[in-house]
């Protein structure tokens, strides 16, 4: 693994990082040296849980599948320790973003593991997987088509050397595509047809823009990918698997009539009772988009965390390009939240977040970017549309919480302050989201008449429950409409028993 260094040519102190991968079937766990860009793996641990597996149909992850999860991230924690709070991220898949008790698991997750788990959409997960593939590729066959079965879903991405370009997660998984069609372990002909027929239904409404858009390689990665290319034969040596291997292993399938008489080279058997579901996902795929051979690589989402991550710590987080990207998109005017920002940050001082060094910034700034991204809607309650854009939109590098909070400080940059919105993110991001939002609400207030000449000379204190606004006496003398809206705000944070003082100094 390599990883190029930061601008500047000069090399940082070695330091070890983590990722951890909280599949719908195995948990992943791997650990990173990063010698000066140079990157080492000193540890990697795997262990099979079948977390969809435990996933009813009215969606509750059960007992027995949290107790197996809990006890793996237990012995993964162990491994962990000493390391920096900013230098673990541990991301849940497909599983953990349907379970209608997610939140409650995380909590318990993260108290095993030692460090946050953090769920990741299924547009994220396909761009980080695509960073993980790709890595060591070089610049041969740039155009890249990425495809990562899991035990859940599917993702496929189309790139263009580094840059991921077509993204998209399905809901088609190895373990899911067993308790459909192969629940009671016979493996029939209409079985397996069926299995082929639903992966392609499922592949149909984006096959055409993936076959459009083209790729020189077609890479696979994942658990189920490598037993199908193991399964194929100790004889191939070129790594790669054809439409005709897979036409042979369903032959095999078949003749076995059953996932435990099922006897394949190099496929274990907790890699066998998923078998048959992850080959029909891949027939279905190679079918619906025409792939004529595909390579494997032994490189996944874990590897795209590492590098996400190792960019955080260093010279690039992917989350700034997420947020210009929605800026652009929405036509947000960057000068006036270029201004919000610079004025918002210039009032938090010094304050930052315990579990990564600059978090509280990174997240105010790219908050004060967006918070007018809503009037791309309406302007009557743009802070609501804005909101609910970012809770659903794509956002490159944004995990499920990242998002939650960025979506609720700019609803709270205006209007009633809602601490209800507050309570309801994850306990250790409420502290942080309060403090955040009154800072961003001021920072608006002080730009409201969008002057670009104007930086504004104020700075805060802010307690539990009260705040002190100092502002340049002849700066706010000559500001009446500043004035009133002050006045206004300290009525509104009020009814919210927030104490808001606007004291002038000469």
């Amino acid at each position: 693994m390599n990883r190029k260094r930061e601008k500047g040519g000069t090399k940082s102190a070695p330091q070890t990082v983590a990722a951890v991968d909280l599949g719908s079937n195995s948990f992943h766990m791997i650990v990173v040296r990063d010698d000066g860009g140079k990157l080492h793996v000193v540890d990697r641990l795997k262990e099979s849980v079948c977390l969809a597996g435990g996933l009813s149909a009215d969606r509750q992850l059960d007992g027995a599948a949290a107790d197996r999860a809990l006890a793996c991230l237990e012995r993964f924690g162990q491994r962990l320790q000493g390391l920096a709070p900013g230098h673990v991220r541990a991301v849940g898949t497909n599983t953990l973003r349907r379970a209608r008790n997610a939140d409650a698991f995380l909590a318990e997750a993260s108290a095993a593991l030692g460090h946050p788990v953090e769920v990741i959409y299924g547009a994220e997960e396909a761009r980080l997987i695509y960073g993980g593939v790709i890595q060591d590729l070089g610049n041969d066959h740039p155009r890249r088509l990425v495809i990562d079965i899991g035990g859940g879903s599917t993702e496929l991405i189309v790139g263009e050397l580094a840059r991921p370009e077509l993204v998209e997660s399905l809901s088609l998984g190895a373990v899911v595509q067993m308790q459909r069609f192969f629940a009671n372990g016979k493996i029939t002909r209409k079985a397996w047809q069926a299995a082929v027929t639903d992966a392609r239904l499922t592949v149909e409404p984006v096959a055409r823009a993936y076959r459009q858009a083209g790729w020189d390689l077609a890479i696979g990665a994942s658990g189920s990918v490598k037993s199908i290319l193991r399964a194929a034969g100790a004889k191939k040596t070129d790594e790669t698997i054809t439409p005709a291997d897979l036409k042979s292993l369903a032959r095999a399938l078949l003749k076995a009539g059953k996932v435990d008489k099922l006897d394949l080279p190099g496929v274990s058997d907790e890699r066998r009772a998923i078998f048959p579901g992850g080959l029909a996902v891949l027939t279905g795929l190679f079918e619906s988009l025409g792939i004529e051979a595909m390579r494997v690589s032994d490189k996944a989402l874990r590897e795209g965390v590492v590098a996400d991550l190792l960019g955080r710590l260093h010279d690039h987080d992917a989350r700034e390009d997420g947020v210009l990207a929605a800026s652009r998109r929405y036509d947000v005017d960057r000068g006036q939240a270029e201004r919000v920002a610079d004025t918002a940050i210039d009032l938090l001082g010094d304050y930052d977040d315990e579990r990564a060094t600059g978090m509280a910034s990174r997240l105010l700034r790219w908050a004060a970017l967006l918070h007018e991204i809503g009037l791309a809607i309406s302007h009557k309650g743009y802070h609501k549309h804005g909101e609910y854009i970012l809770r659903n939109a794509d956002l490159e590098g944004f995990s499920r919480s990242d998002q939650a909070v960025l979506a609720t400080l700019v609803r709270l940059h205006r209007g009633r302050f809602r601490s209800d919105l507050i309570d309801a993110l994850p306990e250790d991001w409420r502290g942080l989201t309060y403090r955040l939002a009154l800072v961003l609400r001021l920072a608006v207030i002080l730009h409201r008449g969008r002057d670009p000449q104007i930086a504004p000379p104020a700075w805060l204190e802010v307690a539990q429950g009260e705040i002190s606004l100092y502002c340049d006496a002849d700066w706010l003398e000559e500001r009446p409409l500043t004035q009133a809206d002050l006045a206004r705000e300290a009525e509104l944070l009020a009814r919210a028993d927030i104490k808001l003082k606007t004291l002038p100094e000469a």
